[in-house]
């Protein structure tokens, strides 16, 4: 029941990009809204659970410094979802895997496996298949520029995971840590549109009731029931589970917009889904000094 419950969930937030494609506004328009259409309901649902959260005031402050990461995360992802299309842009997003590994090994001395030392190049390889290297078939209308957005998202949200995991380090309330971080990501994207001027604080339909969709549907169900279902199931279950949110993504693009995407581009796709499921199955990283032998999985 428990896979049922997570598979569910990633299907969920699988389908965030179409829904900001939809959407048709701008990135920080959308990252503003659909974090802003949640805050209430994760209030609500945080309110009759708060007896049981233990979090520290500097675990509260780290969860919401998580948020402000995912709005620089969110302002690339949905710009790049607009340069290369809903698909790609979700595929690129996952790459935070690589980086997340890479992290490990530059600020906790995880030496990455042979596994990461193969994966990871091949994963950059078939981010740069991507771009269509310059090819006139290539899907995108700008697959470069969506290409660069993407792989600074993945930057971006692999920082973010690293932050929000940190904040949540007690598991007393895992609704009180998206809640901190939801609101860091209306204030961040908030402020950045007020900067850039490509805040559109209009109410307008149907565009804000796909926003509305993104929050109850990615931004509250899905993050929740992932959070409750994923820390339960096998290691390796998990990492399959988590490959058909871009595999959907991928799948919905072609279903919706008629994404249509060029041979390299397609051999990219293969290169990347390859190299990260090898990362996320087989292990990314291998403790240094004493522990060699025994593995862990950053994810």
């Amino acid at each position: 029941m428990t896979r049922v419950i997570a598979l569910v969930g990633v299907l969920a937030i699988s389908f965030t990009a179409v829904l900001v494609r939809l959407a048709d506004v701008s990135p920080l328009t959308a990252g503003f809204f659909r974090a802003a259409y949640a805050v209430p309901v994760l209030l609500v649902m945080w309110l009759a659970t708060r007896n049981s959260d233990e979090r520290t005031r500097a675990d509260r402050r780290l969860g919401f410094v998580s948020g402000l990461i995912l709005a620089v995360d969110l302002w690339l992802f949905h710009a790049a979802i607009g340069a290369i299309g809903a698909g790609l842009g979700t595929l690129l997003a996952n790459i935070q895997v690589v980086f997340v590994a890479l992290a490990a090994w530059a600020i906790h001395d995880e030496r990455p496996s042979t596994t990461a030392f193969v994966a990871i190049p091949v994963v950059f390889i078939g981010v740069a298949l991507l771009s269509g290297l310059g090819r006139a078939d290539a899907y995108g209308s700008d697959p470069v520029a969506g290409v660069i957005l993407g792989a600074l998202s993945g930057i971006a949200y692999a920082s973010f995971i690293l932050t929000y995991r940190a904040a949540n380090r007690s598991q007393s309330s895992a609704i009180g840590t998206l809640l901190d971080a939801t609101i860091g990501v209306v204030i961040g994207t908030g402020l950045a549109g007020l900067v850039t001027g490509t805040l559109d604080l209009r109410i307008a339909w149907p565009d804000h009731g796909w926003l509305v969709l993104i929050a109850v549907l990615a931004q509250v169900f899905g993050w929740v029931i992932i959070g409750y279902a994923l820390p339960r199931l096998p290691a390796l279950t998990t990492s399959v589970l988590i490959m058909v949110q871009p595999i959907g993504a991928l799948a919905w693009g072609a279903l919706i917009f008629h994404e249509r995407l060029s041979a390299t581009q397609g051999m990219g796709v293969a290169v990347i889904l390859l190299g990260v499921a090898a990362i996320n199955v087989l292990g990314s990283i291998r403790p240094a000094a004493a522990e060699a032998g025994s593995f862990s999985t950053a994810k």
